[in-house]
């Protein structure tokens, strides 16, 4: 298990039962599909989603179980994405193990990715106001999806601009962020300005959590990604570094992407000029603004201690030194 919510042990202990929660609706017939889910729960993730679900809970009429389950159909659900974004990037390896795809071939992968999607709407038929539950879980689940669709067509795409690279990461990644705390504030009775707020914070942490992990794609050390770092360019994704360098200085990424592949050299030579041509330091700016978005909208939640936690957690996830 993630050390990250070790200093919350409230936290942290409900994040166990999470897991359990989960390991025990995995089970089924065939245990290749059973023990993918059971190794995927126990990977070392930092369970961020069902995590915030429980925050938001707090801020209503708490119901332990309801809170749980839905914690747990948060974490099910980013699997899901996980395993099928696996087989599309023929991934070897995510959290430094090896993926699902990789171990077990890409059609129990798909099978994999497809049963985690029928936990989640068997627990929340039996757990969430209907109407309101499915209702907006499959809308953000479509949005995720054509998020990742809208990523797809836009590989190796030179032209991409800045508005549609927001569009995507705001499908692929803040959806399921403000899905997470909206569903523990609304099933937990609170307000309409609470949800609101909590949907809005996580759009937020969702957009600057994003941004920060594309920057770590230019930075970071493979041991530190727990993948290979300058992968999203060996994939053809174009990301926020990359796309403001282009356009602090387009002429510069004329010659340097001109193709669809690029050799570890290449890939090098990108990511120097990307550094030289303020890609990065322009990126870490605009994370700052949503992390400061999202600052502001917590501190005008209503006051628990609830609220304090959730201030240092996002300061611990977003506040980097790159």
């Amino acid at each position: 298990m993630s050390k990250f919510w070790r200093d919350y042990p409230i936290i942290d202990r409900e994040i166990e039962e999470i897991t359990d929660i989960i390991k025990k609706n995995a089970k089924c017939n065939d245990k290749i599909i059973e023990n993918s889910i059971i190794e995927l729960a126990s990977s070392g993730g930092k369970m961020l989603r069902p995590a915030f679900t429980l925050i938001a809970s707090r801020f209503g009429d708490y119901n332990k179980e309801r809170a749980q389950t839905l914690a747990s159909v948060m974490e099910m659900f980013h699997m899901a994405t996980l395993v099928h974004d696996d087989i599309i990037d023929e991934a070897e390896f995510r959290r430094g193990k090896e993926t699902v795809q990789s171990k077990y071939g890409k059609n129990y992968a798909v099978y994999i990715g497809d049963y985690l999607f029928c936990i989640c709407f068997r627990l929340l038929a039996t757990t969430s106001s209907i109407e309101r539950g499915i209702d907006v879980d499959t809308k953000v689940m479509s949005k995720i999806c054509l998020g990742e669709i809208n990523q797809l067509n836009s590989v190796f795409n030179r032209d991409l601009s800045i508005k549609e690279y927001f569009r995507i990461i705001s499908g692929k990644t803040a959806e399921l962020f403000s899905l997470s705390f909206y569903i523990g504030a609304a099933e937990s009775a609170c307000n309409k300005k609470t949800c609101r707020l909590f949907w809005n914070i996580g759009h937020n942490i969702g957009m600057a959590f994003q941004i920060i992990d594309d920057i770590l794609d230019y930075t970071a050390t493979d041991k530190q990604l727990g993948k290979n770092a300058g992968n999203d360019l060996k994939e053809g994704l174009y990301t926020l570094p990359l796309l403001l360098a282009i356009k602090n200085n387009p002429e510069k990424f004329e010659s340097l992407l001109k193709d669809d592949e690029y050799t570890d050299e290449e890939i090098k030579e990108i990511v120097e000029a990307v550094k030289n041509n303020h890609g990065i330091k322009d990126a870490i700016k605009i994370s700052e603004k949503y992390t400061k978005k999202a600052f502001k909208d917590i501190n005008k939640l209503p006051e628990n201690e609830y609220k304090q936690i959730l201030l240092e957690v996002v300061e611990k996830l977003l506040i980097r030194t790159y």
